[in-house]
């Protein structure tokens, strides 16, 4: 059975990015290999083996385009409604809290938070199909 193992998204500036992941989701380096082109930053959560993969291109100029078939990657948090304050408190620019219902019950409450090079993050209240 295959296993999850990490996700990879291109980043143009290593410490804006590095910087945004620790004090957003508390990621740290994992492990960072320099190429003579290119750099590979795995960055995990103490709580999970699963990582995000940024790749920096040295030679990257440009903003990258993020085109619409990018979707989120997407993290839990026991405390939602503190997790939005801390990320106002961060200066971190936390979308609108939202409550996502189905069949007129709750499916979720969660924020968006776009990193430096604008990939959406979705932060959503641990419960229900997100425990």
């Amino acid at each position: 059975m295959a296993k999850p193992i990490h996700s990879m998204i291109r980043v143009r500036d290593e410490a804006r990015s590095l910087d945004f992941y620790r004090r957003a989701f508390g990621l740290e380096v994992a492990d960072h290999l320099k190429f003579a082109d290119f750099a590979l930053i795995y960055l995990r959560h103490p709580s999970s083996p699963f990582e995000v993969e940024l790749t920096v291109n040295f030679d990257r100029k440009e903003p990258y385009v993020l085109g619409d078939g990018y979707g989120h990657l997407a993290v839990v948090v026991e405390d939602l409604d503190a997790e939005h304050a801390r990320f106002e408190r961060e200066s971190l620019a936390p979308g609108p809290l939202r409550d996502f219902k189905h069949g007129g019950k709750t499916l979720a409450r969660f924020f968006f938070v776009s990193d430096p090079d604008g990939y959406k993050i979705e932060v959503i209240q641990r419960g229900g199909r997100f425990g």
